[in-house]
């Protein structure tokens, strides 16, 4: 019996209905296993973000608008997380306008150890910064007071304390001594720096002894840690301050805490070296907010100053 077709009567006429396997299709024609993508015929679902519009936050992931982001001053609007800050975002956040003076900025590294790699990781730092090393100094005013104000930047070389960064703080410190004015340095540094051995090292006593003049004439010096801070600069003039200001979520500390832990064998507590627990434990002052910043130095500064103020009204 042939399955291939039936047969149908519809009022009296006898109708064949066609084959039900199609007929063979000839070699020389082409077939099509699937229907071929036409170009262009999908949009694609990812869009493109452009670069440098968006920065995700590290600690809520949220997307930053990247004006905003600047406008708040690199703070997370989201939840207060604080960015890294160049040195010259700092001192624009702080200062009043056109009052910065900046002092010995040719200053530079040479690489007197004749140290492999060194000037070509110093000439790397200068063209990503535009300084010559790793710290900004100068006179400048916050409010109405007149303070010496030396920034560091994080950015070069890890804020590595050299002998340029040492000797630019000294002449800073020393400058401020001679004019009666207080003291601030914003440290955000990884300690001395290794490539300088034990020049690097000379700058701990350097800056150390420059603030016990200054000291002695009983002039404010106020510190301020910001991201973090290790090493040979938490161990000198960044621990000396008659006041000692923290950002929120500052690391503060002079190893870092593997080598506490393996060293001391013991188990390191939670929070170990952050500005919070530094506070708790009494080695800071303050926390201040990045946005607070400027308002509570005027704050500050007005205090020390009264009695010279009051002094010299009278």
């Amino acid at each position: 019996m042939d399955t291939t077709s039936f047969t149908k009567k519809s009022f009296g006429v006898d109708t064949v209905e066609p084959a039900l396997t199609p007929p063979p299709i000839p070699a020389s024609e082409p077939t099509f296993v699937k229907k071929p993508k036409l170009a262009g015929s999908k949009k694609s679902k990812k869009r493109d973000i452009p670069e440098g519009l968006w920065t995700k936050c590290p600690s809520c992931s949220a997307m930053v608008f990247d004006k905003e982001l600047d406008e708040n001053l690199k703070v997370c609007p989201k939840c207060g997380f604080h960015f890294p800050i160049s040195a010259r975002e700092r001192i624009h956040s702080l200062v009043e306008t056109c009052t910065f003076e900046e002092m010995d900025a040719e200053m530079a590294s040479v690489n007197v150890l004749k140290f492999a790699s060194y000037e070509t990781k110093l000439e790397r730092d200068r063209k990503a910064t535009l300084l010559k090393d790793a710290v900004v100094t100068g006179l400048c005013k916050i409010g109405e007071h007149r303070v010496g104000l030396g920034v560091m930047e994080f950015g070069f070389m890890g804020g590595s304390m050299g002998a340029v960064v040492g000797e630019k703080l000294t002449r800073l410190i020393e400058r401020a001594t001679e004019n009666e004015l207080p003291v601030i340095i914003i440290s955000a540094s990884g300690g001395a720096r290794m490539q300088e051995g034990v020049f690097s090292l000379m700058q701990m006593a350097k800056t150390s002894a420059a603030l016990a003049y200054h000291a002695q004439r009983r002039l404010p010096y106020i510190s301020i840690l910001t991201q973090s801070d290790y090493g040979g600069v938490m161990a000198s003039y960044a621990s000396l301050g008659d006041l000692i200001l923290a950002e929120p979520g500052a690391l503060i500390g002079f190893a870092g805490p593997r080598v506490i832990k393996d060293t001391t064998q013991a188990e390191l507590p939670p929070g170990f070296q952050t500005a919070g627990f530094l506070l708790d434990h009494g080695l800071i002052d303050a926390i201040i907010p990045r946005k607070e910043m400027k308002s509570q130095l005027k704050e500050y500064l007005g205090f020390f100053t009264a009695a010279k103020r009051k002094a010299a009204a009278s």
